[in-house]
């Protein structure tokens, strides 16, 4: 997979393809990005100004984060449940 480009090359492409003096193919063509690429990078950046529904990075960080936390609740929560389950059976009657 190809090193992702500086965003501050990204911000600079979205600003030219949104003026709208060429073609987004052309504009693509002329800083050796594919027409998706680009496409892409301009539907990512209208995500963040807001005018359009999605995922922000941010939000999706945040997201990605909590999702991670879950998961390392869950696992303590099932070394607890164990070791209360383990610590139960040492205490029946007749052991």
């Amino acid at each position: 997979m190809p090193r992702p480009h500086p965003k501050e090359f990204r911000d600079d492409v979205v600003a030219i393809a949104r003026r709208g003096d060429a073609p987004v193919s052309q504009i693509a063509k002329d800083f050796g990005i594919s027409d998706s690429c680009l496409r892409n990078w301009m539907h990512a950046a209208d995500v963040e100004d807001g005018n359009r529904p999605g995922v922000t990075a941010s939000e999706s960080a945040e997201l990605r984060e909590a999702k991670k936390r879950v998961r390392l609740l869950e696992q303590e929560n099932e070394v607890l449940r164990r070791a209360a389950a383990y610590f139960a059976q040492t205490h029946l009657p007749g052991k």
